[in-house]
C-alpha cells in the first residue's frame, strides 16, 4: 500500500498518525470480530472483509512509515527489534493455524479467534506506546530529532569532508572533528537554542541517496511472495496419508518460514554484512532468483507442465530453510542501511520510502504468484 506523500506525513503530529492508525486498525479488526458472529450470506462479508482489508494496509503503511521515522532517531539495534517483532507476528498466526487444526473447532469460532487475537495485540501496542513518553530512555533519543537547518549544516560538513578526501587529506584534524559531529551515535554538548520547526526534504533527493537499498528491498519481497504461499503452500509431503502428511503444510511451510525468517532479521543485530556502500547486496538480493523454479519443481501433485524433480520433503525443509533466512536477514538489512544512507534528519522520509517499495515488492510478487502458479 502506497504511503502518505512527505507533505501529508509532515503536516500531521507523529503521535497523531501512530495513534490514530493504531485505533483505526483495531475498530476494523473488531467490526470484522462482530460480522464473524452475524448471520449473513458470504458475498457481503467477503465484501466487507476487502474493505476491511484494504484499510487496513492502508493505515498499516502510515503506521510503518511514520515507527521507521521514529527509530531513525534511536541506535540501529532498536530498528532490527522492530523487524524482528513483526517476525513474530508471523509465528503466531501460524501457531493459530495449528491450534486451530489440533482443535477440531468450527470454522465460525477459529475465524472469531483470529480477529479477536489481533485486537488484544493492538490494545497492547497502544498502551506501549503511550507509555513511552515515560521513559528516560525515549525520551532521551526522541528529543533528539535534528531540525532542517541542523540537517543543513550536516550537509555542508558532508560536502567538506568529500573535499578533504578528494584533496589527499583523508586524516586531517579537520575531519576528524566534523567525523564527530557527523556520528549519529556520538553526543556533543551544545548550547541552547531557540527551538527550530523540523523541516521534511525533498522525496527525490532522498530517493536519490537510498534507491538501490529501496530496490533491493522491493526484490526481496517480489521473490518471496511469488512463491510464497500461493507454491509452498500447494506441496504436499511425499510420504503415506497420516498425521504427518495433514500437519506437514502448516509445519514446514508456514511454522518453519516463520521462525526462520525471525531469526534471519534477528542476525542484524549482530553483524551487518554487506556495508551500505558494498555492490555485495544487490548480488544476493539477486541471487534468490533460483528458490522460485526450486519450490515449483517440488512435490506439487496439482501440476500439468513442469515436473517433479524433487519429491522428498527433506528438499522442501532445506529450500524453505534458506529462503527463509535469506529473507528475514535482507529485508532486516535494507531497512537498517537505509537510514544509514542519509542525514538524521531526511530519516523519517527515509522510512516512508522504504515503506513503500516493500508494499510495491508485495503487490509485484503477489501479481507473479498467478503466473508461477499457472506454469505449473
Amino acid at each position: 500500500m502506497r504511503p502518505l506523500p512527505s507533505s501529508v506525513m509532515s503536516s500531521i503530529p507523529e503521535t497523531v498518525r501512530i495513534l490514530g492508525s493504531l485505533l483505526v486498525i483495531l475498530l476494523l479488526f473488531a467490526l470484522t470480530a462482530v460480522l464473524v458472529q452475524v448471520d449473513m450470506s458470504p458475498e457481503p462479508f467477503f465484501s466487507i472483509t476487502m474493505a476491511s482489508v484494504w484499510f487496513i494496509n492502508s493505515f498499516c503503511a502510515v503506521l510503518q512509515g511514520s515507527l521507521f521515522g521514529q527509530l531513525g532517531t534511536m541506535p540501529s539495534m532498536y530498528s532490527t527489534l522492530f523487524l524482528s517483532g513483526q517476525g513474530l507476528a508471523g509465528i503466531f498466526a501460524a501457531l493459530a493455524m495449528l491450534m486451530s487444526m489440533a482443535s477440531g473447532v468450527d470454522a465460525q469460532t477459529s475465524a472469531l479467534g483470529y480477529f479477536i487475537t489481533p485486537c488484544v495485540g493492538i490494545l497492547m501496542s497502544i498502551v506501549c506506546y503511550l507509555s513511552l513518553p515515560h521513559l528516560k530512555f525515549a525520551r532521551y533519543y526522541l528529543a533528539k530529532k535534528p531540525s532542517k537547518a541542523q540537517g543543513q549544516e550536516l550537509e555542508t560538513k558532508a560536502e567538506l569532508l568529500k573535499s578533504d578526501e578528494k584533496n589527499g587529506i583523508p586524516n586531517s584534524p579537520q575531519k576528524a572533528a566534523l567525523t564527530l559531529d557527523l556520528d549519529p551515535e556520538k553526543e556533543t554538548e551544545m548550547e541552547p537554542e531557540e527551538p527550530q520547526k523540523p523541516g521534511k526534504p525533498p522525496v527525490f533527493i532522498v530517493f536519490q541517496k537510498i534507491w538501490l537499498t529501496a530496490l533491493c528491498l522491493a526484490l526481496v519481497f517480489t521473490v518471496t511472495l511469488s512463491v510464497f504461499p500461493a507454491i509452498t503452500a500447494m506441496v504436499t509431503s511425499s510420504t503415506s496419508p497420516g498425521k504427518w502428511s495433514h500437519f506437514f503444510s502448516p509445519i514446514c511451510c508456514f511454522l518453519l518460514f516463520n521462525v526462520m525468517d525471525c531469526l534471519g532479521r534477528s542476525l542484524t543485530s549482530y553483524f551487518l554484512w554487506p556495508h551500505k556502500d558494498s555492490r555485495l547486496l544487490p548480488l544476493l538480493v539477486c541471487l534468490r532468483a533460483p528458490f522460485v523454479p526450486l519450490f515449483m519443481l517440488c512435490h506439487v501433485p496439482e501440476r500439468s507442465r513442469l515436473p517433479i524433480l524433487f519429491p522428498q520433503d527433506a528438499y522442501f525443509i532445506t529450500f524453505m530453510l534458506l529462503f527463509a533466512v535469506s529473507n528475514g536477514y535482507l529485508v532486516s538489512l535494507t531497512m537498517c542501511l537505509a537510514p544509514r544512507q542519509v542525514l538524521p534528519h531526511e530519516r523519517e522520509v527515509a522510512g516512508t520510502l522504504m515503506t513503500f517499495f516493500l508494499a510495491l515488492g508485495l503487490s509485484c510478487g503477489a501479481s507473479l504468484s498467478f503466473l508461477f502458479k499457472a506454469l505449473l
